[in-house]
């Protein structure tokens, strides 16, 4: 239940100004305030917990650390899943076992069947009936259960991926799941019907799971450096530095025009907080009557044209490999690809009649909750592509240019302070080195 108290304000007279100690009273007088006690802002305050109870009343347990308010238990980058098991009904047990994993799960539609892959189990004994003193079960067993960091597939080592769920509908199609679960095992000697042996507690005893509820694992990260300064043109065009990756191409033309030499550009580290704006900028350069000709077909700074020619998006690519087989020489993937963001174009400036600069941000869907992770067949991994495709190719003065620029999100931006938040551990940072090797292409194979 809610409490309050009186607060008098500075500024505020006393509520006798001739009364050297202040006068309390239990409801608040004409001058003051009545504020809210709140809770949260108690640093003394027992740890919010999440509760769930099994049907048949016999166990509850308790995860310290959560949010009042959330359906499903959140834990983050090598964080520790603690809390209490409370035992009810302790008749005739004789021993109590916690366990946290995380499973991966893949489904192809087609003939690829399904495939089930653990990424770890971690497991303890939390009590074991004395057979000499027979004490009873404690009526509260308390816990703490690391999760790791990273898991290991074919070898190799990978940081343990977060909760996601993708599908593809149709034929192929596929559905992937990613998923962990904490659950408590009590042990009763043969009293429970079509039961199975406990892997941990040995041959001799029979287990029932008394309960079991998931969480959802979202790791936190932030990129390594911030965002540089943005770009500026100059005479000759965009003055390029070192913070910036510049991806030059081409746009060609058709019927002996010249091509346009395109500049696109990116943060050098191309790593960008999922819930920040990206920056880019991009220049056209060629002659002057190759760039007139382009302009029907280049960048807009209206959101009213419903028709753009050229066009920057954000895009996942989520791919499945159920069997991880060749087939004629051909990987058996399946992949789905989401537009998760789109560029907003602004113009930049230009040089007489040579060349032309935009800059402008990609703005990131607010449903992206996790960046790109690799976990056994399943992947996903983002790119920035830059279009410009023509509305009639055969009538058009120029090929249609598509540019692919591989990027990563993180979950945080990087701190302006230069550290973490205060009163917050700062999350691992992703540095430019852990990812980006060739440019990717979009569609069958990997990137």
């Amino acid at each position: 239940m809610s409490t309050a108290t009186n607060v008098i304000l500075p500024g505020y007279p006393t509520p006798s100004s001739h009364i050297h100690s202040p006068t309390y009273t239990a409801a608040p007088q004409a001058h003051e305030y009545r504020i809210a006690y709140n809770a949260r802002l108690n640093p003394n305050r027992s740890p919010l917990e999440f509760v769930k109870q099994a049907k048949n009343g016999g166990v509850s347990l308790r995860l310290s650390g959560q949010d009042d308010q959330v359906t499903v238990p959140v834990y983050g980058y090598g964080a520790s899943v603690e809390g209490t098991l409370d035992v009810h009904k302790r008749d005739g047990i004789t021993s109590v076992e916690i366990q946290i994993e995380g499973t991966l799960m893949m489904e192809e539609m087609a003939e690829g069947g399904t495939t089930n892959c653990k990424l770890f189990l971690n497991k303890t004994i939390l009590w074991v009936k004395d057979r000499i003193y027979e004490a009873p079960c404690p009526r509260s067993l308390p816990f703490s259960l690391p999760l790791p960091t990273t898991f290991s597939d074919g070898g190799k080592t990978y940081p343990l991926p977060p909760s996601h769920e993708s599908h593809l509908s149709g034929l192929p199609g596929f559905r992937a799941k990613i998923k962990y679960s904490i659950s408590a095992i009590v042990v009763k000697p043969n009293l429970i019907p079509h039961a199975v042996k406990s892997s941990l507690l040995g041959g001799g005893d029979w287990f029932y799971r008394a309960i079991s509820t998931p969480f959802e694992y979202l790791p936190r990260t932030r990129p390594s450096s911030p965002l540089p300064p943005p770009l500026v043109p100059g005479q000759w065009g965009i003055i390029e530095t070192s913070q910036w990756k510049v991806f030059p191409t081409l746009i060609h033309a058709n019927q002996g025009g010249n091509d346009i030499m395109v500049k696109f550009y990116l943060p050098a580290s191309r790593i960008f907080c999922m819930h920040e704006p990206i920056p880019f900028h991009i220049m056209f350069s060629s002659s002057a009557m190759s760039l007139a000709a382009f302009m029907p077909l280049g960048p807009v700074v209206t959101k009213s044209l419903k028709t753009r020619h050229t066009t920057i998006q954000l895009l996942r690519q989520t791919t499945v490999d159920v069997r991880n087989a060749l087939i004629l020489g051909t990987r058996t993937d399946i992949w789905r690809v989401d537009c998760i963001g789109e560029g907003a174009f602004r113009h930049a400036g230009n040089g007489g009649a040579h060349w032309t600069a935009f800059s402008g941000d990609i703005y990131i869907s607010p449903d992206i909750k996790v960046g790109g992770f690799k976990a056994g067949g399943l992947s996903t991994k983002d790119c920035v592509v830059l279009t410009m495709i023509p509305p009639d190719l055969s009538k058009s003065p120029f090929k249609e240019l598509r540019l692919t620029v591989p990027i990563r999100l993180a979950t945080d931006p990087y701190p302006r302070n230069g550290s973490g938040s205060a009163g917050h551990t700062s999350p691992p940072s992703i540095h430019s080195s852990d990812e980006f090797g060739a440019t990717p292409e979009l569609g069958g194979g990997s990137w």
